[in-house]
């Protein structure tokens, strides 16, 4: 059976400030043997798409010079 235990007010904070400000993402609680020994934050940037800016491709009016030349 799975152990119980609680969750100290510092891993409160700590979990609180993880959740600060994200906006996509998610946080990971990492537990080892009944005890939380790490959390994770992954962070997603989302960024609307601009019909001028979001080409791939930049295209130059002269042709770039290599490296040596």
């Amino acid at each position: 059976m799975a152990k119980q235990f609680n969750v100290n007010e510092l891993w409160n904070e700590r979990i609180a400030q993880s959740l600060n400000g994200l906006e996509y993402g998610s946080v990971q609680i990492v537990v080892h043997d009944g005890r939380i020994v790490q959390i994770e934050r992954t962070e997603r940037k989302r960024f609307e798409a601009d019909s001028d800016r979001s080409s791939a491709v930049i295209r130059h009016s002269k042709p770039i010079q290599g490296v040596g030349r």
